[in-house]
């Protein structure tokens, strides 16, 4: 069989979008408040999966730059938390700290200008070399 879509294309109100583009805020907000208690991740990450697959393309992108964010916080974060013995893991935390929030500052401004995640598999900030 084919996987062709026979339903037409349904545009979504603008009512839809601005929800979709607060969930993306708040999964921003979700992932920072975690310096402060740290589940807030998770959560942040359990609503990403949830709502991406819905998502149009721009706010795809978004979800998909988050989840990647807290899977390579988290992968930091254990290296940094292992290596702490040696006191370079001190720093690694740090970078996973600083490299997370720049993360969600570029996400949050890409957001607010409707703007998708250049390139949300990025190591980095998202932004093509």
């Amino acid at each position: 069989m084919s996987d062709v879509n026979l339903e037409p294309a349904v545009a979504k109100s603008p009512d839809l979008q601005d929800n979709a583009k607060k969930t993306a805020l708040i999964i921003y907000a979700l992932y920072l408040a975690s310096f402060i208690v740290g589940i807030t991740l998770l959560v942040g990450v359990v609503v990403a999966y949830i709502y991406r697959k819905d998502a149009d393309d721009w706010l795809a992108s978004h979800y998909r730059f988050q989840i990647r964010t807290f899977w390579m916080f988290v992968l930091f974060s254990v290296i940094g938390g292992m290596s702490t013995i040696v006191f370079v893991g001190w720093f690694v935390l740090v970078f996973a700290a600083v490299w997370l929030i720049v993360r969600c500052v570029i996400g949050v401004k890409r957001l607010g200008e409707r703007q998708s995640i250049e390139n949300p598999a990025s190591w980095l900030f998202g932004t093509s070399p």
